[in-house]
């Protein structure tokens, strides 16, 4: 196609657009073209975004900035080069992304990158006609089904652990989100083509899934006879892929937590015990604010239920500073909530307001070095349990799955636990792939070290 060879792909923000930004790749290899690590070399540079506060925008045009700099320079040696922008910023900024960065060439929003190839030709056909920059194009329809029913099947894979999305979109409206705005309504796909997507993964060397949704315990899809699933219940059905040995799912909402699930964590053994369960407050002023639709007291006891069906499990989750209207009270529930469920790893931010959602114009009376103080202490009391839960295992066995080897980092191979701990070995055996019962010798904030006894 006129020229255009190699593509190159930068993703901001979660693991669905991780998830996303592969399946893009998997439509450009479709088309012909290679992947490179260049951004110089790209033919086609294409920013997968995110909107969930407001930094993620602005590393958006920083990045087109530097984006356009290497387009002007291509033109000069007669090169040609295709800009696209997809993802949530794209989805809610529209054209508007024109008229900061017109020498973008596509806009294509988070439902619509299955449309890439059509545009694509368009735009190639423009510049056959020399119309190099005379026409941008667009695309933000909001049909995530005719998305997923145009997925192409991955042949690149290789990845020991793979995101599978399973349910898109939130109807929870919760006041600080922009991801029923970015994303649309909940949907959830079809059991049928859930498990043909987690079998061609595991076909193609994947050891571990994890399950993506905005909201994933939301999920009620069907299967070709009419019959509902929930979350659980696809778990339970997924763990009976042979070579499958690790499931996980994210990110759960508490208020679509239900028995399945419950249930799923106590008897499937595939599914790791790990839960990633957002907070964002302990505060039940700041949660009603928030329509969080969930109390401090209802969040503690779907904990406690948790741990009594599954002792082993540990717990994450995200945090949001200096909502407007927070208290120092607010703040102190905060911190008693992270005393209470002694978090094993969390995310933790200060608000950011973002326009179009119903927190937008709330009145901030905090001032932004409190937020900053209540950040740093909220994130030393998180780091400080993590550190904890991390000591345990010292001197301690853990199985860990080995994901990626570097001969770079003296052979080192490296892993995650079923916690989600990130593990070293140094071992000159690539172990990628495999499952290891390992002795841990070290341990710090964020990682462990491991030693190979065998």
């Amino acid at each position: 196609m006129e020229n255009i060879q190699k593509f190159y792909i930068k993703t901001f923000g979660c693991q669905m657009n991780v998830y996303d930004s592969q399946k893009i790749s998997d439509i450009f290899y479709k088309l012909g073209y290679i992947k490179t690590s260049s951004q110089i070399k790209a033919d086609i540079s294409l920013i997968n975004t995110c909107h969930i506060r407001d930094k993620a925008k602005q590393k958006l045009y920083s990045e087109l900035g530097k984006i356009n700099k290497i387009k002007i320079n291509r033109k000069l040696k007669g090169k040609k080069t295709i800009v696209i922008v997809a993802g949530c910023t794209a989805q809610a900024e529209g054209e508007e992304i024109f008229n900061r960065a017109p020498y973008v060439d596509l806009i294509v929003g988070s439902q619509s990158y299955q449309k890439l190839p059509q545009l694509i030709k368009k735009k190639i056909s423009h510049f056959s006609r020399n119309k190099l920059n005379k026409t941008n194009l667009s695309e933000l329809d909001f049909t995530p089904k005719s998305k997923f029913d145009n997925l192409t099947e991955e042949k690149f894979l290789n990845k020991v652990s793979s995101y599978l999305t399973i349910q898109e979109g939130c109807n929870k409206f919760c006041r600080f989100c922009v991801v029923p705005y970015t994303r649309g309504p909940e949907y959830s796909r079809p059991v049928h083509d859930i498990i043909a997507e987690a079998k061609n993964l595991v076909s193609n060397e994947t050891k571990e899934i994890i399950l993506l949704g905005q909201n994933v315990n939301a999920y009620h899809g069907y299967d070709s006879n009419k019959n509902e699933y929930n979350l659980g219940k696809l778990i339970y059905e997924l763990a009976n892929i042979n070579g499958l040995k690790r499931i996980r799912y994210m990110t759960a909402h508490p208020k679509d937590m239900h028995e399945d699930l419950y249930n799923a964590h106590k008897d499937v053994k595939q599914l790791m015990p790990f839960l990633h369960l957002p907070a964002q407050s302990g505060s039940n002023k700041i949660l009603k604010s928030m329509n969080r639709n969930y109390s401090f007291e209802e969040y503690v006891k779907i904990i406690e239920k948790i741990k009594k069906i599954n002792p082993d499990i540990a717990f994450s989750s995200d945090f949001i500073v200096g909502y407007p209207g927070e208290t120092k009270q607010d703040f102190k529930k905060t911190l008693d909530l992270v005393d209470i469920v002694k978090y094993a790893q969390s995310f933790s931010f200060i608000y950011s307001p973002r326009p179009g959602t119903m927190s937008y114009k709330l009145k901030d009376k905090i001032t932004d070095d409190e937020k900053k103080e209540r950040l740093l202490i909220l994130q030393n009391k998180l780091k400080s349990y993590q550190e904890k839960f991390n000591k345990k295992f010292l001197k301690k066995s853990l199985d860990v799955l080995f994901t990626n080897f570097s001969k770079k980092k003296n052979y080192q191979s490296l892993g995650y636990s079923p916690y989600m701990q990130l593990v070293r070995l140094q071992n000159k055996k690539n172990m990628k792939g495999r499952i290891k019962n390992l002795k841990i010798i070290k341990t710090f904030y964020k990682s462990l070290d491991a030693i190979n006894e065998i």
